[in-house]
């Protein structure tokens, strides 16, 4: 499978604690406001339930638990960020918790060093690089590679044991 060439450089900005991360719009459906969400019952703590999106049941995952920082509290600006994931060749689509959206801002590969390899709590193999803007740094995220088969497979059996 070649990449496309004309590979998608913009980016969806959010922050996490102090964080700003970053996701490629190519993986972002929407936005939504934080709504409630319905806690299931043996799912791993960063799995914060699932809400219905149009008559879907979409599982959240609290981004801030999946790495290690503290629960998301909600804020006027907590928002869930609908993602599209690609897993094994399977699309699973859910929502990402996280403290605040920031702007979508394009970011041309120049801009983009790898990750650190050392003096990140983050397990690098998820990370794509580090975006520099007016000196802050932005953790570009492979959303694909956030969550192992796994963790989607706990996912997937919780949106389909709720329908």
């Amino acid at each position: 499978m070649t990449m496309n060439q004309e590979e998608n450089h913009q980016y969806l900005t959010f922050k996490l604690d102090d964080e700003v991360f970053a996701l490629g719009i190519d993986k972002v459906r929407e936005v939504l406001d934080y709504t409630s969400v319905t806690k299931v019952p043996q799912t791993p703590d960063f799995m914060r339930g699932v809400i219905n999106l149009r008559g879907s049941v979409v599982p959240v995952v609290d981004m801030r638990l999946k790495f290690g920082m503290a629960k998301t509290e909600k804020t006027v600006n907590t928002c869930i960020i609908i993602v599209e994931i690609n897993l094994e060749g399977e699309t699973t689509v859910l929502g990402a918790l996280a403290d605040s959206v920031q702007e979508v801002l394009d970011l041309e590969p120049h801009q983009i060093e790898p990750a650190p390899k050392i003096g990140t709590k983050l397990r690098t193999e998820f990370i794509r690089g580090m975006g520099k803007r007016d000196e802050q740094f932005i953790i570009i995220l492979d959303i694909d590679k956030v969550f192992s088969s796994e963790e989607l497979a706990t996912v997937q059996m919780t949106s389909s044991n709720a329908h």
